[in-house]
């Protein structure tokens, strides 16, 4: 058997899969990463804990799979994308924490670049919009926070990047710094029609050239990984930012066809083709991959926080004591009774953008129950969804069919109500690790198991379908609601990172 394995790291966890050449699951498995909070708004892992649970994941996933790494024929890497690593050149250690996407830490930073008057330059060149979301924010944050670091990194001591980079660096042994165009086009620094890190904005956040990875396409041997690692040297030939790779797993590969993955957050991704679309209604323009025939783009909308919500259930509030419990809560009560929850625990994102709005519970009642807070959540992720949606139809990119993948799909419950509330159908994919099949259908192609696109088209599997069931007018009048919960959660925290003070 010829086995690929993909490494899924991620922003709660790190994930392996192990596929045979006919996509089945031969063996997987996962572990949690511990999340930092340092500061409100700020959002921080370990990096090494990062790699070491890759690795360990790799292995476990290997031998749950009954594969020995000499017939592993290629490793797809894909990863929490916009997740920042600075490090040093020659021994490999971090000096700082890696900066995770949520995190708001860069936002004077970014407050500082919109003043100067950068945001239609980087609205053009990099198809995104100023926002601490970036990677290119968050090194500048990093190295200001570490004393002498600036100097270090003008010397060439140091090098950057996000987490794939990290992961390819410390798998071959510091021997290759590379990241794939996907994970480049999420860094703020990186001109998407030139495939190439753009010089003037790297001067505009005084980032050196030398810190950062070649750029390289989403398929095809980069490197090998060091045979202690998993066994024996193993060829990685495949990288993409997990939204990326989700897409690709899903088989979007025709302009205009959509995926929604509901993960930590929701990241709705439709294909563009081969131009990038440039929206002034908050939604992103990013290369979706290059897999040798050319960049292929997507138009993109992020909601940073729909499945951490449920995590917030359970580890903030203890009121759940996992994620499934939700769906049956749910279901136990009639309606919402008109409680809204906004998770924008670390602002907002598409198509809003306040990196100050906060998250907020209104409606409480005196009868409003744990299993009410549990369904106003589930609500939340679809609500995001449908903001999302909405941007797209504005921006003249209809959604005729919604794929979803990600851990979310697992709630029957969610995924009514995701179609009832944007009134098209969602389909369901087979393989829920759809994020790890992209990875490792990157990698079979980079070595030769698939050769067309179209052959893994035609294999795409779908586990359920939900079609509306709801009135116009009753999503429409729901979802008012949740446009006024959402108002009213903005511009909470002051660029500080206190709350406002109170007026008299």
């Amino acid at each position: 058997m010829s086995a690929i394995l993909a490494l899924d790291q991620g922003t709660t966890g790190s994930t392996a899969v192990v596929f045979d050449e006919e996509r089945r699951v031969r063996g997987s498995a996962d572990r949690e990463i511990v999340q930092h909070y340092p500061a409100s708004g700020h959002v921080e892992h370990d990096p090494e804990e990062i790699f070491a649970t890759t690795v360990a994941v790799g292995r476990e996933a290997l031998a749950a799979a009954g594969v020995a790494a000499r017939d592993v024929v290629a490793i797809g890497i894909t990863n929490q994308r916009e997740t920042t690593v600075v490090w040093e050149r020659t021994t490999g250690r971090p000096i700082h924490r890696a900066v995770v996407w949520q995190s708001r830490a860069s936002a004077a930073i970014c407050e500082r670049l919109r003043a100067a008057g950068w945001e239609a330059t980087v609205r053009q060149r990099t198809g995104l919009l100023i926002d601490a979301y970036f990677s290119g924010p968050k090194v500048r944050w990093i190295l200001d926070q570490v004393p002498g670091a600036q100097a270090r990194a003008v010397a060439g001591d140091l090098l950057c990047g996000t987490v794939e980079s990290w992961l390819v660096w410390r798998l071959t042994g510091g021997q290759v710094h590379v990241t794939d165009v996907s994970n480049a086009s999420r860094t703020m620094v990186f001109d998407i029609h030139r495939a190439a890190w753009d010089d003037e904005l790297l001067a505009a956040l005084e980032l050196p050239r030398s810190l950062f990875p070649s750029p390289v396409r989403c398929s095809g041997v980069v490197a090998e990984t060091e045979a202690a690692h998993f066994g024996a040297a193993i060829p990685i030939a495949g990288l993409a930012g997990d939204q990326q790779a989700a897409l690709f797993g899903q088989t979007c590969f025709a302009a205009g066809e959509a995926k929604n993955t509901y993960g930590t957050g929701c990241f709705l991704l439709a294909n563009t083709g081969e131009r990038p679309r440039i929206s002034d209604g908050g939604l992103l323009a990013t290369i979706a991959w290059d897999i040798g025939a050319g960049l292929r783009y997507a138009m993109e909308g992020s909601a940073f926080v729909t499945g951490a919500a449920v995590q917030w259930l359970r580890d903030g509030l203890g009121i759940i004591r996992d994620a499934a419990e939700t769906e049956a809560l749910a279901r136990s009560v009639p309606s919402g009774d008109g409680l809204y929850l906004v998770p924008a625990f670390t602002g907002l994102g598409a198509p809003h953008w306040d990196m100050y709005a906060r998250g907020l519970l209104i409606g409480i009642e005196r009868g409003t129950t744990r299993a009410h807070l549990a369904r106003a959540t589930l609500e939340s992720i679809a609500f995001q969804t449908r903001d999302l949606v909405e941007a797209m139809r504005a921006a003249g990119q209809p959604i005729e069919v919604l794929r979803a993948d990600g851990g979310g799909t697992a709630n029957a419950f969610l995924m009514q109500l995701q179609a009832d509330l944007l009134g098209v159908p969602v389909e369901v994919a087979a393989i829920r690790e759809t994020t790890a099949l992209g990875a490792a259908l990157l990698a079979g192609l980079g070595v030769g198991i698939w050769k067309t696109t179209a052959e893994l088209a035609a294999r795409r599997d779908v586990a359920a379908r939900y079609a509306p069931t709801m009135s116009a007018d009753e999503r429409d009048l729901r979802y008012a609601g949740w446009l006024r919960a959402v108002d009213r959660s903005r511009s909470w925290a002051s660029p500080s990172g206190s709350a406002p003070a109170s007026s008299t």
